[in-house]
């Protein structure tokens, strides 16, 4: 049995139990370590938490170092990135880093990673995130927007697989949200089923392909969800 390793930020430690139990019969599932530490602030990147794309490619890097293997590695960063400090306007991590941070992490993780899967990050809207964070920095829409269509060509130009995670839970509008960015139990439930779909779909693709290269990726459109 293939093993799928998980890495991203909140949002993949919320719907993550509901992925495990979906999966549990195609992949072995596991995830960076320290969940409970995690979850004690969901806006502090800490534990389980993958934090911003600075935080994943060191990690990468250490990983990498330390000779570890994955089979599938399910990987997102992009929530942290667009945090936008209050009183300097600036952002966390600034577009252009995070373009250069990705193209390093795509090719440290086909280092890592037999096969590379990224998911597109969830939306964050203003006038819910920033009237119900007490926090000392805001998130914006159009900087999601922004930074998943980096995302999306570096993905693209590389040939790696995408799971439109942003497109599919922009479907059920402001109500899905339990907080100023996280997701209720019903909704975290539907993002692991649409992953898991996805997973699936990969699985039974990448079985008709006797010998798939480490650097080579089954493709997805980001618009239809469907394999090609």
């Amino acid at each position: 049995m293939r093993k799928l390793f998980v890495f991203g930020d909140s949002i993949s430690i919320k719907y993550g139990p509901y992925l495990k139990g979906m999966v549990e019969n195609s992949f072995h599932y596991d995830r960076k370590r320290g969940e409970e530490q995690a979850l004690a602030d969901l806006d502090n990147p800490v534990g389980a938490n993958g934090g911003d794309s600075n935080m994943v490619l060191e990690y990468l890097k250490g990983e990498r170092d330390r000779g570890v293997r994955y089979d599938l590695l399910l990987l997102n960063c992009g929530l942290h990135d667009i945090k936008t400090q209050l009183v300097t306007g600036m952002k966390q991590v600034p577009v252009n880093q995070y373009r250069d941070n990705l193209e390093k992490i795509v090719l440290i993780a086909r280092e890592t990673a037999q096969t590379l899967i990224w998911v597109r990050t969830t939306d964050a809207l203003e006038e819910i995130h920033n009237t119900r964070a007490t926090t000392t920095f805001h998130r914006f829409h159009e900087d999601v927007v922004a930074y998943n269509a980096v995302a999306d060509e570096i993905m693209n130009n590389q040939g790696v697989s995408m799971v439109d995670l942003y497109s599919f839970t922009r479907i059920f509008g402001a109500s899905a949200y339990c907080d100023h960015v996280h997701f209720k139990e019903e909704i975290r439930c539907l993002q692991a089923a649409y992953i898991a779909g996805f997973l699936e779909k990969y699985r039974l693709k990448s079985a008709e392909i006797p010998a798939v290269s480490s650097n080579s990726e089954i493709g997805i459109s980001t618009e239809t969800n469907r394999l090609f």
